[in-house]
């Protein structure tokens, strides 16, 4: 049961980030289209947030290795 429990954790964690990359990084070149000329302070922003979110699977996959 645990392994199921891990199983879940993951893959939300998995979708939940990839709903976010996807959200922030369309939301950037929205930005960039907007205003060509603060493509480089938006980009820096977005990796920062991708960082961010990809940090949520990382936690998930380390709390369901313990779990089990």
């Amino acid at each position: 049961m645990g392994a199921l429990a891990a199983a879940i954790a993951v893959g939300l964690g998995a979708l939940g980030a990839g709903i976010g990359n996807g959200l922030i990084v369309s939301r950037t070149v929205e930005g960039i289209a907007r205003q060509p000329e603060l493509k480089g302070t938006l980009q820096t922003t977005m990796f920062i947030g991708v960082a961010l979110v990809e940090a949520v699977p990382i936690i998930g996959v380390v709390i369901a290795l313990m779990v089990m």
